[in-house]
Formats: structure tokens, sequence, C-alpha cells
């Protein structure tokens, strides 16, 4: 079992978040007749890279500023069970690092045409994974002011879909704006659970996330402000381009979003937060697949 303290670290359930930007840029890029699998297949293996080292980064930030002591049942990460050190930990963030480069120059390499093109993507792909270190890592991690919402918009959202899209079409097109900032929405939704769970510990070690600048409240009424948004701006793409009945399958998971919000306003300790977490990676990624199954059928 000496790869599990790793795996466990890698948070594979995380994974979802990455694969939902990826499959809705390309759904969308299949939507308009334009689609190579093989930059698919490259656009998910660099988003998995980039989504482990974020979560690599934000155990190892977490550790040195001793955030994820006090909160034992949220947190079984291998180096905080003390069965990874730091200095392995930080060997394996920058093995990740050499892996999201190598990822991301095959993916630019195959899928760009021109000069400009490859500068924009090394740009975004370099900001990428600044990113996802600076979340909890240096001596202003933004993760720790309540920047953290915006970069997972920015990232699971703008970014993500919109560069895989671009990846594949070769243009932009601002009405893909729509799905892509709804996408980053629900990113944003699985971030604030995680940051409600750990509302507590965060406050005590001075994490000045949302929740703990809005208070718990609040952060609840947020989380459905959130979903609300996001709904609303996938049913507009789908009301004005695509035009199918197909086009409103994500609608059917509804009644498991009010089960969803139903539970959240009455959870109230970290043991029932756990499950709401993993039960929003859920709804997330179905919610994409179904979004993206209605367009691929459109």
């Amino acid at each position: 079992m000496k790869f599990y303290p790793w795996i466990i670290s890698f948070r594979p359930k995380t994974l979802a978040l990455s694969f939902s930007s990826i499959l809705l840029g390309n759904a969308l890029a299949y939507w308009q007749q334009s689609f190579d699998v093989l930059i698919l297949l490259l656009s998910l293996i660099t988003a998995s890279l980039l989504q482990i080292l974020s979560n690599l980064a934000n155990d190892y930030g977490d550790a040195i500023k001793g955030s994820d002591r006090q909160n034992v049942l949220a947190h079984t990460r291998g180096v905080q069970l003390g069965l990874i050190t730091l200095e392995q930990l930080k060997m394996a963030l920058c093995i990740n690092i050499f892996l999201c480069i190598i990822s991301g120059l095959s993916l630019i390499i195959f899928a760009c045409h021109n000069t400009y093109q490859f500068l924009i993507f090394i740009l975004l792909g370099s900001l990428s994974i600044i990113a996802a270190i600076t979340y909890t890592i240096g001596k202003k991690p933004y993760g720790y002011i309540g920047l953290g919402d915006l970069s997972v918009l920015i990232f699971f959202g703008l970014v993500g879909v919109i560069g895989s899209y671009f990846l594949q079409v070769k243009s932009l097109s601002v009405s893909i704006i729509l799905p892509a900032i709804s996408n980053g929405l629900l990113a944003v939704a699985v971030l604030n659970i995680n940051n409600l769970r750990d509302i507590d510990s965060d406050r005590a070690n001075h994490k000045r996330t949302l929740v703990v600048l809005m208070g718990k409240t609040l952060g609840k009424y947020y989380h459905l402000l959130l979903l609300l948004s996001s709904f609303i701006l996938f049913s507009l793409f789908a009301y004005y381009n695509l035009h199918t009945i197909y086009s409103g399958l994500f609608l059917l998971i509804l009644p498991l979003y009010v089960k969803h919000i139903d539970a959240l306003f009455k959870f109230n300790s970290i043991k029932t937060a756990v499950p709401l977490l993993i039960q929003m990676v859920k709804l997330a990624l179905l919610t994409n697949l179904l979004y993206c199954l209605g367009i691929i059928l459109s």
C-alpha cells in the first residue's frame, strides 16, 4: 500500500472538475464541426496534471502554515497523516510541474497553427501552473485572501472551456462565454462546500476565504446563488443557440440539486459536510455530461 498515501494526496475525485471543463469545450467544438480526438486526449492529460499539481501544492502550503492540522475529519492527506514528508511532497511537486510542461507543450505544438497562438497558450499554461502553486504557497497566497473563488471561476470556466474550444476550432465565439462561466460557477460551488466545511480551522489559521469573510449563513446563500446563476446561463445559451429538446437534458437533475440545497441548509458539522462535498462534485460532473450530450445531439 505504499502508493496509497500518494493516491489520496492526488485526490482523484477532484479530476472530475478539470475533465468537465475540457469535455464542455470539446463538445462545443464538436457542435461547430471541428474536433480532433488527439487534442481532446492531450487536453485531458494536461488538465489532470494541473489539477493534481494544485492538490499537491495545496497540501504543501497548508502543511507549512499548519492550517490542515485542526481538521483531521476533513483532511486525510498523506503529508498530514505523516505518511509523506514535506521533502517528498516538494519533490513530487517538481516532478509534476515537469510533466505539466511536457504535456502542455505537446498539446500546444500539436494544436496551435501559428506563432501567435503558440505564445498565447504558452502564457496561459504558465499562468495555470503559477496559479496552481500560489493558491496556498508563498508569502501572500491568494487562497488566504479570498481570491480562490475568482481563480477557480477563471481557470475552470474561462480558461478551461474557452481554451479547449479554441484549440479545436482555432477561433472564438462570444456566445460560449455563457457555458464557460456556468461551468466555472459549478467548480466554485465545489470550492464553496470545501470552505464551508473548513470554516472554523480556516478562521483559526487566518485563511480568509470568502466563507470566512461572509460567515456560514451567507456562505450557504452564496452557494445557492452560484447554482442558480450556473443553470440560468446554461439555459440562456441552450435557448438562443441549440434550439432542440436535447439541449434541456441537464434540467433533468434539478431535483437532485433541490435535495442538495436542502441538505446544505441543514448541515452544521464537518461530518455532514464531507458527503455534501462529494455530492457537489458528482452533481457538477453529471450536469456537464448531460449538457455536453445535449450539445452533441443538437
